[in-house]
């Protein structure tokens, strides 16, 4: 069995960390504490050597907390953290300062800020102190992670393109509906988080363009319809592999946000049958590969 980095590992403790986006509609089965000897049940048996935490937007005043508490897993050695990418908001006051905190830290390997959120309007990443503060993350070697409404993902193809010397990510397939994209379902003009399957397509080859443009295959489970099977995500995992190539993508887990969807060990079986046709050595890179490359972990 090929081994797993797991590049999208999320953890936390509700007595410790305070986690606002819980309190929205459809989180019910996410109100809990998800520690690390949760994770490691539910990773067994699937492959998984390493991981990379993935910050989940603790109030802005924890920020550092949360940096810090990671960091320390990543030192630890009873656990397979191995990095992390943490939380901040590019264009707010005091990001550069934030920032510098953590560079040329050991173990903090990226920024993300959520811009599918209803407080995000459309068109946040191409405000200009936006814009600038993702060029500064490249300048001091940290990447940033792109997770947006779908529908929004030609604004990503905008920032990129002004921030030529910054990596990013794409979280979640550019968070494509997989029964919209294998025609099972179409656009709903009433839900923000719909698109069509010509403009994900669209987008996400535009965004493969762009070489300092890496694509992480997540988040389609917690989408998936009930009764799923594999073949009901191929074909959202096959356009971006086929897109971004060999040498441009990495796996995610997103536990435990994926058991709306089903099991981390359900999403990481049925990847591997999407994949099981590709070269062994492409296997591998999508694996771990690639993480171990793209985030230094070697």
């Amino acid at each position: 069995m090929l081994p797993i980095v797991d590049t999208h590992q999320h953890l936390w403790n509700l007595a410790q960390f305070a986690l606002l986006w819980l309190e929205g509609a459809g989180t019910e089965p996410l109100r809990k504490n998800h520690l690390m000897s949760d994770y490691l049940a539910a990773a067994k048996g699937a492959g998984i050597a390493r991981t990379v935490y993935m910050e989940v937007d603790v109030a802005a005043a924890q920020r550092i907390a949360e940096a810090e508490f990671v960091a320390g897993l990543c030192k630890a050695d009873d656990n397979p953290m191995a990095g992390a990418v943490i939380g901040g908001h590019p264009g707010e006051e005091g990001f550069r300062a934030y920032i510098e905190c953590f560079k040329g830290h050991d173990f903090i390997k990226g920024v993300r800020q959520v811009l599918h959120v209803p407080e995000a309007a459309p068109g946040r990443c191409l405000q200009e102190r936006f814009v600038r503060d993702v060029q500064y993350l490249g300048a001091v070697g940290l990447s940033f992670d792109l997770c947006l409404r779908p529908s929004e993902l030609g604004d990503a193809v905008g920032l990129v393109d002004q921030c030529p010397d910054t990596r990013f990510v794409v979280n979640h397939c550019g968070n494509a509906d997989p029964q919209i994209v294998n025609g099972a379902a179409e656009r709903d003009p009433a839900n923000p988080f719909s698109h069509t399957k010509e403009q994900w397509q669209r987008d996400m080859a535009a965004l493969a363009e762009r070489e300092h443009v890496v694509c992480k295959i997540s988040g389609v489970i917690a989408r998936a319809p009930a009764g799923w099977n594999a073949d009901a995500l191929a074909p959202t995992v096959n356009h971006c592999l086929d897109s971004f190539g060999p040498d441009r993508v990495v796996f995610g887990g997103d536990w435990p946000v994926c058991n709306l969807g089903a099991s981390l060990g359900a999403w990481v079986a049925a990847l591997r049958e999407i994949v099981s046709g590709r070269p062994e050595e492409e296997q591998a890179k999508l694996l771990a590969g690639n993480a171990e490359r793209l985030y230094g972990l070697e």
